[in-house]
């Protein structure tokens, strides 16, 4: 398995917005397309207004697939277009992790 740690850090006064944009118009595909969500937060200390999330995926190719029909779906591309009209995201950082042979995780 691979995880995929993805955090956001959204503009301070957009934060509802962009959660409540995210609930209602991507979640609902990630969770058909991306499929194993496993968890969804915002930081309470540490970097401000930030948003991470965590996917797990079979392997590399697993995740390039299921992304890619993702991005051609025309639900992710009209999120894609509110999500920039609502201009909320500052930055994005994505990381790509296997788990050590004594992680709970596998």
């Amino acid at each position: 398995m691979y995880y995929e740690l993805r955090t956001y850090t959204i503009k301070p006064t957009k934060l509802g917005d962009w959660l409540a944009l995210y609930k209602s118009d991507a979640l609902p595909l990630q969770r058909e397309v991306l499929g194993n969500l496993v968890g969804f937060f915002v930081t309470e200390f540490g970097g401000a207004n930030q948003v991470v999330h965590i996917w797990a995926y079979e392997s590399l190719d697993d995740r390039q697939a299921r992304r890619t029909r993702m991005a051609a779906d025309p639900r992710w591309l009209e999120f894609s277009r509110k999500n920039k009209e609502l201009d909320a995201v500052m930055s994005l950082d994505s990381r790509l992790m296997r788990p050590t042979d004594f992680s709970p995780l596998q």
